[in-house]
């Protein structure tokens, strides 16, 4: 069941929406995993896609619920939004089951960070005598000073650096481009990687298309491959916590905010297409201030009755 429905929602997603693969992919995960959720129930048994009615995706969010955080269930609720509206503009279904169904609502907790300390501690650590080595430099440096995605950095091309300007030209959610700065120290290691990895990045991939960061064997640095050697660097730098590579960018966010940057340029910055998004940094960074506050100052100590 679905199986057809699902071919021509990707058929969809990469021709009318010109989504990327990484989207693409999170997309079809969601789906299989919906539908495969039905051919456990008696849902699965029928064959006209009709009978997934509201009370099947609920049954599908409450087991989601057992299984998943709340983001990873709001984010599976837009998909299947998202896939029967697309059917029922093309025909394939007569309404939407998961139009009227709300998202539970999220934490207001963010992923961990590093301080300001334990960044430049990260950073100091990486040394640049080999290219592995410089590339690992580059890529940290490049995270920290812009705050893209993961899946933004692994995409750059060379062409998108403009090392005169000092900016970097990103792709993000939905092919959206945005131009973003990058610092002299960020500017300086990646010039100097893509200097001592030209020759090989050109000839495998062509002067335009060529990667920024290539692997040992001379392809396009994967996600999984930053996020192991910042794993590897976080544990040679002694930092007992592990962080993911999305954890940067937070930081990134999270130190602009403290330093006194202004929130709308920090969603500029970030790509967020909603000013709520970049929000969840003021609550982070009040609840900072508050304890701030009440360590320190002395009429927020409670003075016992009768003193």
């Amino acid at each position: 069941m679905l199986s057809a429905q699902i071919r021509a929602f990707e058929k969809y997603l990469r021709i009318e929406r010109n989504a990327s693969d990484c989207t693409c992919r999170s997309y079809l995960r969601d789906l299989e995993d919906f539908a495969g959720f039905l051919r456990s129930t008696h849902i699965g048994s029928f064959a006209n896609i009709a009978d997934i009615d509201a009370l099947a995706v609920r049954a599908y969010l409450a087991d989601c619920a057992r299984r998943n955080r709340k983001s990873t269930q709001a984010r599976k609720l837009s998909c299947l939004k998202t896939f029967f509206s697309f059917l029922v503009r093309d025909g394939l279904a007569g309404g939407n089951p998961a139009e009227m169904l709300k998202a539970p609502r999220r934490d207001s907790t963010l992923p961990r960070h590093l301080t300001v300390d334990e960044m430049f501690a990260l950073l100091d650590a990486v040394p640049k005598d080999t290219l592995l080595h410089a590339r690992d430099h580059a890529v940290l440096e490049l995270l920290y000073s812009t705050g893209i995605r993961l899946s933004e950095l692994v995409g750059l091309n060379r062409c998108d650096i403009d090392q005169r300007a000092g900016t970097v030209l990103v792709r993000g959610k939905g092919r959206k481009e945005r131009v973003v700065p990058m610092g002299r120290k960020a500017a300086a290691a990646v010039a100097g990687y893509c200097a001592r990895s030209q020759e090989p990045a050109c000839r495998l991939h062509g002067a335009h298309r060529a990667p920024v960061f290539l692997n040992s064997r001379g392809g396009r640095l994967s996600g999984r491959s930053v996020a192991r050697l910042l794993d590897g660097w976080i544990e040679r730098c002694g930092i007992a916590h592990k962080i993911s590579p999305h954890a940067i960018r937070h930081s990134f966010a999270t130190h602009l905010l403290n330093a006194g940057a202004d929130l709308r340029g920090i969603q500029e910055l970030l790509g967020h297409a909603s000013l709520a998004t970049t929000q969840r940094y003021t609550h982070l960074h009040v609840d900072a201030l508050m304890q701030v506050y009440d360590r320190a100052h002395p009429r927020s100590k409670i003075v016992p009755e009768g003193l």
